[in-house]
């Protein structure tokens, strides 16, 4: 053997006995501090999920994300001084509080209210749906959040933080919890036209890349996973075998690559989900009368309707999370595109949004409901923020941060709970108040995750969806 040969042995050797005693200290520290969940340890996969901290009342969430944000005082938030005086001055209004200028005078809904349910639940007219089920849902009135622009409020709804690189919550989930079905991704956004800030809202910031959400256009969900005209089963299945014995060999001596491992199990779940996705998404399975109670039969519910249908078969199937971007806009895609985001007329713009959403949402409901699926499904609805009490353009309303409604569903939620308040104009929260960091960990200990052990070692400390802040609301749970 030559000098450089037995130096360049020895050199790996060292190398190798290195990372192997730092890997091994590592692995007990990690285990000492209850950082490395019991699957990790035993699987030895980088990308193994730790799992639930307690017996979960959930075991999906369904995320109804209306982009552009509802108005709380149109939607689900009543107000009667709103009513009684309107166009007088709102006391206390700030014209900057949206992203553009409102004129300071209160501005009525436009639409009637009435109470619903043995909750005795106020309900905007244009919910005529959504009202039948007020008594499984829990109510959160005082929700409020950072940023009064919608992509870093929609960052900071996702993630936690309104900056980009932080996992969204779905992915937080997928690691802790992976999914029930190992052809079909834990995670899966719906959406139709690409909405505000782009894939960086959903995205897995520093988890690794096992965890990023397969994102399903529902215009077109099963051209998304068609293989090509020229690949038969058997090629893509050779070539993905050469594929992984080549990382294999590239990944031996970088055995704590975690992205590398994550994008090698990332090319295998794609491959089974070619042939396992097409029959989950396929609404056309479902019977005409479910299609039409959804709205399929309808323009202005029709893309809605088939979203919330697919939404109900994938976590029919074992998917973990799912999050419903309803209403997006940008795509020319038709009535049910129209976003959230009543600027010049409130009541014509909530008026189609709502028309596009209320069915689909309220068929889902009765769909888990029947199906004995809504005791363990969580259902999320709600978007980035609020909007003004005061008007924008005479009869619009901007975006307001400090005050808006959502309401979760199923999966160990009080029905008919109200909590938390806005003040007399639904202008800010006052009572109870609700932050993001707040609805996560609320959203985690009904799956079984205590917000603050769910943490991830990246740039030289733990971090966790929650940050330093967070509580459980209690008192919508069951």
């Amino acid at each position: 053997m030559s000098n450089s040969s037995f130096y360049d042995s020895r050199r790996n050797f060292l190398q190798k006995a290195g990372l192997g005693c730092g890997s091994l200290a590592l692995t007990k520290l990690l285990t000492e501090e209850g950082l490395l969940g019991q699957n990790a340890v035993e699987s030895g996969s980088p990308v193994a999920v730790p799992g639930p901290h307690f017996a979960p009342k959930a075991k999906s969430v369904i995320w109804l994300f209306m982009p552009g944000s509802p108005s709380q005082v149109d939607t689900f938030d009543y107000k009667p001084e709103l009513q009684k005086r309107n166009g007088e001055k709102l006391i206390g209004a700030d014209p900057k509080t949206g992203f553009f200028t409102t004129d300071g005078k209160i501005l009525a809904s436009p639409f009637s209210w009435k109470q619903h349910g043995e909750s005795a639940t106020w309900v905007s007219e244009i919910f005529p749906n959504m009202a039948k089920h007020v008594d499984d849902m829990a109510f959160l009135y005082s929700c409020f959040s950072q940023s009064n622009n919608h992509t870093p409020a929609m960052l900071e709804m996702n993630s936690g933080m309104f900056l980009q690189g932080r996992p969204a919550m779905g992915s937080w989930v997928t690691y802790g919890l992976g999914s029930e079905n190992q052809n079909l991704p834990g995670f899966v956004v719906l959406h139709g036209s690409m909405p505000r800030g782009g894939k960086p809202i959903w995205a897995p910031g520093f988890l690794p890349k096992k965890f990023q959400p397969t994102a399903i256009n529902g215009t077109n969900p099963i051209g998304n996973l068609t293989r090509r005209k020229n690949m038969d089963d058997q090629h893509q299945r050779a070539q993905l075998d050469i594929l992984r014995a080549m990382n294999k060999v590239h990944g031996e001596p970088r055995s704590l690559e975690r992205d590398l491992a994550a994008r090698i199990e990332s090319f295998e779940l794609a491959y089974r989900m070619q042939t396992a996705a097409p029959e989950a998404m396929d609404v056309n399975q479902e019977s005409k009368a479910t299609q039409q109670a959804y709205g399929m039969d309808q323009k202005e519910t029709q893309l809605v309707g088939r979203q919330c249908i697919m939404a109900r078969r994938l976590i029919e199937r074992g998917v973990r999370f799912v999050q419903l971007y309803a209403g997006t806009n940008g795509g020319g895609g038709g009535v049910a595109d129209v976003p959230w985001d009543g600027h010049n007329d409130i009541g014509a713009n909530h008026r189609i949004a709502a028309k596009s959403v209320d069915q689909p949402i309220g068929a889902l409901l009765s769909d888990l409901k029947s199906r004995g699926m809504l005791e363990d499904t969580l259902v999320v609805w709600g978007g980035e923020f609020g909007r003004t009490s005061d008007a924008q353009s005479g009869k619009g309303r901007d975006h307001n941060p400090n005050a808006f409604t959502m309401w979760m569903a199923g999966g160990g939620i009080k029905g008919g709970a109200h909590y938390g308040a806005s003040d007399e104009f639904g202008y800010k929260a006052v009572e109870n108040r609700v932050s993001v960091n707040d609805l996560h960990a609320t959203i985690l200990h009904l799956l079984g995750i205590d917000h603050e052990r769910l943490t991830y070692f990246f740039n030289g400390r733990n971090f966790r969806l929650t940050d330093v802040a967070g509580k459980v609301i209690n008192e919508i749970l069951a």
